[in-house]
């Protein structure tokens, strides 16, 4: 294929054999071999072939192969969604949490609390949450979001005001969403599920911009947690259920694993209903982590004073407003690892955060720093206001299961102060930091485009995975 190189940082791949328009990619010249080692490119000139594809298509650093899109790839289009295009764990997202505690005074109760963590959030394949919801409870949730666990005490007042959406997107629609996927949904409230989702307390390493910190209210050494968990089976089984009836209704399309329909059909519509459903569900899937999150910090430290900073979607497809040749139109922007990363000044920005842009949250793998940035001008005018997700994979879950173990990765980590608890030997190996993209550089990237512009680094002392 033809690429050109735009600058350091930036590649671009003219319009070139089915493509409808340029496609763009963010990164540097190492990040792009690690590109060209699957199909992460030939996916995005894939995608640059749709119907209604607005300019112009792109990946961000931190993008890999995907299913249809490739992960880390931002896509417009003005009258057709695509499932493949959000993914499979809709509205998998990130969230952070102030402590309001320093690592001097958790470090000495570290121990007791690694345990009551581990303890307390359910974590791994099909493992189950507490709460356990009735149909009409259910979709309650899928419906108003983080609102029902205002409602019904998970939640302080203030919370949804601090999350993309509010917690709650508008034309979700609870009787679109299968019974099967509503079965696989109702034990999995409050459950953050395997493979790279994890719960991390972590500490400020580094303030990036001293002024943006202030307004975060973090220094170094602050302690955070983060939480990054997404749909569970409720999301994955709504997009097996639309991918399978779109294929099924239309055998011309190019590419099975692209298929799409129009905004305006009946299909396209209740699966639009379904993912905000989706995105409702794990918005407040987050939320009751951060409650068992809060009782467990008020068990070990007694404070109750645990801010949410915010929290971002990650696979998602939303109608938003953007210019288009000089006009603004609206647009349905597909953002399959990918965040929303609006400049200062945007309306959607949550008013506490309005003037310096909206948070976005990078999580490393674990073991490697995360990143606090927020979002800038430049998102605006070249992704359709949006930047990476997060480190990116580089190696297989089997590859890595081949080459490490579990207890030299458990006894390395530790050795950088970092104390990992999972419920299976497999949920430290697959996730081995190794088989991970350089955190630093993608953000780098990112920084370099004006995608987002950094507040801190983070680095963990607690990992908790499935």
């Amino acid at each position: 294929m033809d690429i050109q190189k735009v600058d350091e940082y930036k590649f671009k791949i003219p319009r070139q054999g089915h493509m409808r328009t340029d496609a763009y990619v963010f990164a540097s010249d190492r990040l792009l071999t690690k590109m060209r080692e699957d199909r992460t490119l030939e996916q995005l000139m894939n995608v640059a072939s749709l119907p209604s594809i607005i300019d112009y298509p792109s990946v961000m650093p931190d993008a890999h192969e995907g299913y249809g899109f490739p992960i880390g790839g931002v896509a417009a289009f003005t009258e057709i969604v695509s499932p493949g295009g959000v993914g499979f764990d809709i509205n998998c997202g990130v969230r952070l949490l102030d402590t309001g505690l320093d690592r001097e005074s958790v470090m000495p109760k570290i121990r007791e609390l690694v345990e009551k963590l581990y303890k307390n959030i359910p974590a791994g394949l099909g493992e189950d949450s507490s709460i356990r919801l009735k149909e009409d409870e259910l979709d309650n949730v899928l419906e108003l979001g983080v609102k029902w666990a205002v409602e019904n005490g998970y939640a302080y007042s203030k919370d949804p005001s601090r999350i993309e959406e509010g917690g709650g997107i508008g034309g979700a629609i609870p009787e679109y969403v299968s019974r099967t996927a509503k079965g696989r949904g109702r034990t999995q409230l409050g459950s953050l599920g395997s493979g790279n989702h994890f719960l991390e307390v972590q500490y400020v390493d580094r303030v990036l911009d001293q002024k943006l910190a202030d307004r975060f209210g973090l220094y170094k050494g602050k302690t955070l947690v983060m939480i990054h968990t997404g749909s569970r089976g409720l999301g994955h089984q709504i997009a097996s259920d639309y991918i399978a009836e779109i294929i099924r209704n239309n055998r011309s399309l190019p590419e099975r694993d692209l298929a799409y329909a129009r905004v305006d059909s009946d299909i396209g519509q209740r699966y639009l209903g379904a993912m905000r459903a989706a995105v409702n569900f794990a918005f407040t899937n987050r939320q009751i982590l951060t409650h068992f999150v809060r009782e467990v910090l008020y068990e070990v430290f007694r404070t109750d004073n645990i801010e949410l900073i915010y929290d971002v979607a990650h696979n998602i497809a939303k109608i938003e407003k953007h210019k288009v040749d000089g006009e603004w139109r609206e647009v349905i922007v597909h953002r399959k690892g990918a965040t929303r990363a609006f400049p200062p000044g945007h309306p959607d920005i949550p008013e506490a955060y309005r003037d310096i842009g909206q948070p976005v949250l990078i999580p490393g793998s674990m073991g490697t720093a995360s990143y606090l940035l927020v979002g800038s001008e430049g998102a605006m005018e070249q992704s359709f206001g949006s930047t990476c997700h997060g480190a990116g994979r580089t190696m297989s879950r089997s590859k890595a299961k081949q080459n490490y173990r579990a207890d030299s990765v458990v006894k390395n980590l530790l050795k950088e102060g970092i104390i990992i608890k999972a419920r299976t030997n497999e949920g430290i190996v697959e996730e081995v930091p190794d088989a991970y993209k350089d955190v630093d550089a993608v953000v780098e990237t990112v920084v370099k485009n004006n995608l987002s512009r950094p507040v801190v680094r983070l680095k963990p002392i607690i990992v908790i995975k499935g």
